[in-house]
């Protein structure tokens, strides 16, 4: 299997761990909706954890470029730029292939905290924690780790709220959650 086919195969498996579940996904089920034999799925991967951490890898990958890039482009300052992560996370939910946060779900599914899954889904909080932390010092504010902590976490709320109740209005309220704190963030 080429470097291109086994990227394939981890996209793919993205593709179904995200929709079904990673416990309630077993390798017969990745065998049939890949198209891959299990031979060669182990070739490449020891275990389905390893597939399971290279899927998270990807994801990671693509979400905080797509996520990162829309904000850059929607705001040219920092203070825009906090602002304008609530408009990509309005895009990601309202687009076509939202179904919550892969990285809940697998923190959820494996949650001994030291377990690589775990510690890789945490690893992507973290990442997004260090963007909205870096736009918060840029901005100046008051005191950017308690503005970056509370953004993620209004994030990871809306993102949740979107899921389990349902879309209709959760990225615009966040939004406006958003601004009050920013705008208190940033008064000296």
């Amino acid at each position: 299997m080429s470097a291109s086919k086994r990227d394939i195969l981890v996209r793919k498996a993205m593709e179904v761990l995200y929709r079904d579940g990673f416990q309630a996904t077993g390798m017969d089920k990745l065998v049939r909706e890949t198209g891959v034999s299990k031979m060669t799925i182990y070739k490449h991967f020891r275990t389905k954890e390893d597939l399971i951490l290279a899927a998270l890898r990807l994801r990671d990958e693509e979400f905080r470029n797509r996520f990162v890039r829309r904000v850059e482009r929607d705001a040219t300052t920092p203070k825009e730029r906090l602002l304008a992560i609530f408009d990509a996370m309005d895009a990601w939910i309202n687009g076509g292939d939202f179904q919550g946060c892969m990285f809940i779900k697998a923190a959820s599914e494996f949650q001994d905290r030291k377990h690589p899954i775990h510690m890789a889904s945490a690893e992507h909080k973290q990442a997004l924690l260090a963007y909205f932390l870096d736009l918060a010092q840029k901005a100046a504010a008051k005191d950017p780790r308690r503005l970056a902590g509370q953004l993620l976490m209004l994030m990871e709320g809306e993102t949740v709220m979107a899921f389990m109740l349902g879309k209709q209005g959760v990225a615009e309220d966040a939004k406006k959650a958003a601004k009050v704190l920013i705008d208190q963030a940033l008064i000296h």
